[in-house]
């Protein structure tokens, strides 16, 4: 369990700093955040590239997720609320799977499989 402290502290820290940022650029930009990030894949630029790429993980936790609670109906929406905030909803997840599960990170990444 030693061994996770750098985990947890890392998505702790991760969480705790995409939230501050996040709380800093709704007050100076306000809430415009998908039509800036979807203008941003249509220009066909570096911006856009990162967003699509950004995407595709989101996607891919927000499948994680589900796939590992079985597709519950919890899980569900656990995971879209994930796959929209990202890592302030994702890290505190995985910070609680590893509590959970006592650090046996086989089981906080497969489940009951």
């Amino acid at each position: 369990m030693k061994k996770l402290y750098f985990l947890k502290g890392l998505l702790i820290i991760q969480a705790i700093g995409v939230l501050v940022y996040t709380f800093f650029a709704f007050s100076n930009e306000g809430s415009g955040l998908f039509g800036v990030f979807l203008t941003n894949i249509a220009s066909l630029n570096w911006n856009g590239q990162f967003n699509a790429d950004f995407s595709c993980y989101l996607i891919l936790s927000g499948i994680w997720i589900m796939w590992r609670n079985q597709f519950t109906s919890s899980s569900v929406i656990v995971a879209l609320i994930a796959a929209i905030i990202g890592i302030i909803v994702f890290a505190p997840y995985l910070v609680y799977l590893i509590i959970k599960e006592n650090g046996d990170m086989k089981t906080v990444l497969v489940g009951n499989r």
